[in-house]
């Protein structure tokens, strides 16, 4: 695959998105400068300076570990111009002010290189009006690039050319933004605010009046909006807090300064009307209570209590209020029986919904054309965008595409929708009817060229095996694809089809992916299958969990029946299969997403290589249910202080083993694929992914690279441990945190048992030991908290409410 070379990026701004963009390039390994005005006083760079200190501040994390805000290059547009000369992507970030941008580009354009590709990071802005600030010149490489915030986090970028924009621009553009940012890409119109912000704030303005419409507090919409309705868990109003008031405020005028009804002027619209700014918005942004960045907006934290505005009164009300819990119920409904549900029901709550979803499917159709090559754009927008499971077409189709139609008919003729205009005629008629819906195998609905498009075919996309799909796409779902070698309720090893079908794949089936001894034994039976007639093994799941560890309830049945002697073979067998993997005479590769935590980070830690998407969480948790990791966490910490030790001058073990003793100790888990690599669950070998649709090939192409290159397990040795001398010292400190009041009894005393596991016991410093025997020391250690009461109060407060108990 050719690719568009980015060696070095400008970001332009260090405001608040800026600086983070900023931030996620050198997350993932990609030279950056990041330009502002020269400051008035003080150091010249003070601005950036400001921003890059802040970004070790900001929640969530835009940087994978804090240090690497040093990384970023810090300049100034009148010391620094130069600079420019060396980047091959430039990203404009400052103020969404034309005029602002259209200045600043007249003085970068003298230092930007040739070739270089330069792009507007707006959020509504018209592209082809910013572009005639630029020369001729550069005109062909300029586009729009519009990050969602916070950018680290979200999977959006928009990307928006002008009529002299390069085809060839986008290609390369979308290739490094996809495969590079682990970014998912669509291609919006140069229309005010794009698509995603064109459907999302509509859709949020819309949610405004109607629950004025059915008077509905805020707490209850956003309970509504939230997670029941498959959207992002803040909902509605507390979104809005989050992005910013006075943002969103922005977009709002956006829409208003460039659409309006006929006769107007304007872009034609006929849901101008709702683009109106809310009374209630108004009024805040006037006290300039702006939302989480001032502690108030739509919400207020006041010490541990999250008040509600009363929009009446202006005034902050006790919060919290949940919605009906038959409303909850109607939506746990298959789609079709949902909206019916809703639709007919008598309450507020229910037919609220409705109107909502039915003003997002009717906007969503009328504006088709204008502002999207397809339907796919729009779902996947409000998907990667917005944090909705299902875009507006998608849950439109599975709930029966004419019926749903004929509703939303019905009611636009009744004057209960927002807007007089029609469904288009595309809608009850012609091929989207034929096929049921937008979406089909042979591509999805594309209202301006009226017929149905294929998704976009570039190189980089070679590279996912099973990418995010829309629903009635028949895309192939990993759980079928290729050929099965066995498959049962656990696991499912398989191969793909054709020539990468020589390296076996086990996917694990259990809820949350918890390692049951069913697992256990699928894991084995892989390594074994590998080692027959293929290339390597690699462990992977196409979704959001990588392991969530042991299954501590299929333990449970066999401990109250046999007792501990029970789990500890079940102990045993877990760790012997660690073993296997990592003595497995093909590379066993783990391809590392979201969490995997204690027997999954285990597992990641015993075979020959990881592969883990940068938001990877990997850590040893077991203390939090009152446990000691057991199969094989704790003698992996032990052996690579030792490795570690080896390599050094400095041949004492104790230095190496702290922050891994620490690390599961207090169960720390990363909070990136980089603080994991930081903490010593990845290597540096290791490889970090910035896209999780590519886990997959990057994996199978690194035990196929491992195994051609002639791959041996490592050698079996005995290794020295710290000894007595290194547990008295960590078990000192554990009895100053114990008497200072930071840690309990039962704290200290699992803290002990892994000191006692790491160091190896009562056994001198510098002794060799085996991954047996402290394998050992695990299982009885382990085994022996398993009967203690307080680890079983932890381990029922956890199976019965989630929540750690601390005792």
């Amino acid at each position: 695959m050719s690719r568009f070379q980015v060696k070095k990026v400008a970001v332009l701004g260090a405001g608040v998105m800026g600086a983070q963009i900023a931030a996620h390039l050198v997350n993932l390994k990609v030279p950056v400068v990041l330009f502002d005005l020269p400051a008035k006083e003080g150091p010249k760079n003070g601005i950036v300076i400001k921003a890059v200190e802040g970004l070790k501040k900001l929640k969530p994390a835009p940087l994978g570990v804090p240090e690497d805000a040093a990384l970023i290059q810090q300049a100034n547009y009148e010391e620094h111009m130069d600079v420019l000369k060396e980047c091959d992507l430039i990203i404009e970030a400052i103020a969404e002010r034309m005029d602002w941008k259209t200045d600043l580009y007249h003085k970068i354009a003298p230092f930007i290189g040739e070739g270089a590709i330069v792009a507007s990071n707006t959020s509504g802005l018209s592209i082809t009006k910013l572009s005639e600030a630029l020369p001729e010149s550069i005109k062909p490489r300029f586009c729009g690039i519009h990050f969602f915030n916070p950018p680290r986090y979200m999977t959006l970028v928009e990307l928006i050319n002008t009529p002299t924009t390069e085809p060839k621009v986008l290609d390369d553009l979308e290739a490094f933004v996809t495969s590079g940012l682990g970014k998912g890409v669509i291609r919006a119109h140069d229309t005010p605010n794009f698509i995603a912000n064109r459907v999302g704030i509509a859709g949020m303005l819309a949610t405004i009046k109607e629950a004025e419409n059915f008077g509905l507090t805020y707490d209850v919409v956003d309970d509504l909006t939230g997670k029941k309705l498959g959207r992002a868990s803040s909902g509605t109003f507390r979104t809005a807090d989050v992005v910013g008031l006075d943002t969103m405020a922005h977009v709002i005028k956006t829409l208003q300064d460039n659409l309006g009804p006929v006769g107007s002027g304007k872009v034609e619209d006929p849901f101008s009307d709702i683009y109106g700014t809310p009374a209630v918005l108004t009024k805040l942004l006037e006290s300039k209570s702006l939302g989480q960045k001032t502690g108030a907006g739509f919400y207020k934290k006041v010490g541990r209590d999250i008040l509600r505005l009363d929009p009446e009164s202006m005034e902050y009300v006790a919060g919290g209020a949940k919605a009906n819990e038959v409303v909850g119920r109607m939506l746990k409904k298959p789609a079709g029986e949902r909206l019916k549900l809703l639709r007919e029901a008598e309450g507020a709550e229910p037919r609220f919904l409705w109107a909502i979803l039915r003003d997002q499917f009717h906007y969503a159709a009328v504006h088709l054309a204008s502002i999207a090559e397809t339907a796919r754009d729009i779902d996947f927008a409000m998907r990667w965008g917005f944090g909705a499971k299902q875009g507006p077409f998608e849950l439109w189709q599975e709930a029966g595409w004419l019926q749903v139609a004929n509703w939303i008919k019905e009611d636009i003729d009744a004057g209960r929708a927002l807007s007089k205009a029609p469904l288009p005629d595309w809608v009850f008629k012609g091929s989207v009817v034929a096929a049921g819906g937008v979406h089909t195998a042979e591509g999805s609905w594309s209202a301006s060229a009226n017929k149905f498009i294929a998704r976009r075919e570039l190189p980089v996309y070679e590279r996912q095996f099973f990418p995010e799909n829309v629903l009635g796409s028949n895309a192939p779902a990993f759980q079928t694809a290729g050929t099965t070698l066995h498959e049962d309720d656990a696991i499912r090893l398989w191969t793909l089809d054709g020539e990468q079908g020589d390296v076996v794949i086990a996917s694990i089936k259990t809820k949350m992916h918890a390692i049951s001894p069913d697992v256990v034994e699928g894991l084995a039976m892989g390594v074994d299958l590998a080692e027959k007639g293929y290339k390597g093994l690699v462990i992977w799941s196409n979704d959001e969990m990588f392991s969530a560890g042991a299954d501590l309830q299929a333990m449970l049945p066999a401990f109250m029946m046999a007792g501990v002697s029970a789990v500890e073979g079940a102990e045993a067998e877990m760790q012997n299969v660690m073993l296997k993997l990592r003595y497995a005479s093909v590379p066993v590769v783990s391809a590392v997403r979201g969490l995997a935590l204690g027997g999954g980070c285990e597992m990641a830690a015993y075979s020959a290589k990881r592969v883990a998407a940068m938001e990877s969480y990997i850590g040893l948790v077991e203390v939090g249910v009152g446990l000691v990791p057991g199969a094989g966490g704790l003698t992996y910490i032990a052996r690579r202080a030792a490795e570690n030790a080896a390599a050094s001058t400095n041949k004492d073990i104790l230095p190496f083993l702290t922050e891994g003793f620490t690390a599961a100790a207090m169960a720390k888990v990363g909070t990136s694929a980089i603080e994991s690599r930081k903490i010593g669950y990845l290597l540096d070998s290791d490889v970090i992914v910035p896209n999780k649709d590519e886990l997959l090939y990057v994996a199978l192409n690194e035990a196929r690279a491992l195994f051609n290159s002639g791959y041996r397990a490592p050698h079996k040795r005995p290794f020295p441990v710290a000894g007595r001398s290194g547990l008295a010292t960590i078990k000192g400190q554990l009895v100053n945190m114990r008497d200072g009041g930071f840690i309990s009894a039962h704290d200290f005393h699992i803290a002990s048992l892994i000191a006692n596991v790491v160091c190896g016991g009562d056994v001198d410093a510098g002794s060799l030991v085996t991954e047996e025997y402290l394998m050992t020391l695990e299982r009885k250690a382990f085994c022996s908290l398993l009967e203690h009461p307080k680890t079983q109060e932890r381990i029922m407060g956890m199976m019965s409410t989630g929540k750690p108990v601390r005792n």
